[in-house]
C-alpha cells in the first residue's frame, strides 16, 4: 500500500504543471486616491476621468515603452478611513494603448468606493500590501497617493511613511490644493507651510520622492500625466513636455 501512495505521489509530481517564474516588468505601481468627504461627487469624477486619461496619454505610453521591459505593473485603490481601503482595478501591465484603454474603462466603469474620514497611513500600509499580492516582480515599487488633506486617522503617517520605506517601496504624492474659501476644514486642506510642504515633510519617502501639485481637481488630468512620466521615466518635472 505504501509503494502505491509512493509511486501515485511520483505520478502526480510528474504531470503537475511547473510553477511559471512571476513576469518581469519595469515598476510595480500602486495609484492610491483619496476618496474622504473632502471629495465631493465632482470632484470625484474629475479625479477618475483625470486618472484615466493620464494613463492612455501618448507621453505617458512613450515613457513604458523606454524600459527595458516595455511594460510596466499597475494596481489602483482608493483610501478614506483608517479602515476604508479598496482595489478598484487590481493589478494589469500596461505596455500599450489598448492595455491602457483597458484599464482607464475598467477606471471610469467602478463605483465609489467610500467617503469618509483621512488616513493617509493606512492607505499606505493597504498599499504596502498590495505589492505581495502582485503576479510581476520589479526592483521599482512605487505608491503613488493623490490627497487633499493632511492625515487625521489611524496612526502616524511617518510611521507608515518610514515602514515602507524601510521595505524598499518609494512613495511620492499629487498634491490637490484647495482655495481657502472652498474649505470646510481648513485646519485638514491649508495646514500651516501649505500641503505641499506637509506632504514633503511627512508623506513622500525613498530614493528620488517628489511631490506634484494640482491646482484643484480640475488640473488632476494634467498633473497625474506630468507625474506618470516622472515616474516612469525618472525624467526632471522641468522637462516634462506634458507640464506645459
Amino acid at each position: 500500500m505504501k509503494v502505491m501512495v509512493v509511486l501515485l505521489g511520483l505520478a502526480l509530481a510528474l504531470v503537475s504543471p511547473p510553477v511559471r517564474a512571476a513576469e518581469p516588468v519595469d515598476m510595480l505601481l500602486v495609484l492610491a486616491a483619496d476618496v474622504s468627504r473632502s471629495v465631493t461627487e465632482r470632484k470625484f469624477r474629475l479625479q477618475r476621468e483625470g486618472a484615466a486619461a493620464a494613463i492612455t496619454h501618448p507621453d505617458v505610453l512613450r515613457a513604458i515603452a523606454s524600459g527595458p521591459n516595455r511594460r510596466i505593473a499597475v494596481c489602483f485603490v482608493e483610501w478614506a478611513s483608517a479602515n476604508m481601503q479598496n482595489v478598484v482595478v487590481d493589478w494589469m501591465v500596461i505596455g500599450d494603448g489598448l492595455s491602457a484603454r483597458s484599464f482607464g474603462d475598467r477606471l471610469i466603469e467602478s463605483p465609489r468606493s467610500f467617503a469618509g474620514s483621512t488616513s493617509i497611513s493606512a492607505a499606505v500600509d493597504f498599499a504596502v500590501a498590495q505589492f505581495g499580492r502582485a503576479p510581476f516582480v520589479s526592483d521599482r515599487r512605487v505608491i503613488d497617493v493623490s490627497g487633499d488633506g493632511t492625515n487625521i486617522a489611524g496612526r502616524s503617517i511617518a510611521d507608515a511613511r518610514d515602514d515602507a520605506v524601510a521595505k524598499n517601496v518609494a512613495i511620492n504624492a499629487l498634491v490637490i490644493l484647495t482655495p481657502l474659501e472652498e474649505s470646510f476644514r481648513p485646519e485638514h486642506t491649508n495646514p500651516p507651510g501649505g500641503l505641499e510642504k506637509y506632504f514633503q515633510d511627512n508623506v513622500i519617502g525613498g530614493p528620488g520622492a517628489f511631490t506634484i501639485v494640482a491646482e484643484g481637481h480640475q488640473s488632476f488630468g494634467r498633473a497625474m500625466t506630468k507625474k506618470l512620466i516622472q515616474e516612469i521615466a525618472g525624467s526632471p518635472s522641468n522637462e516634462l513636455a506634458a507640464a506645459d
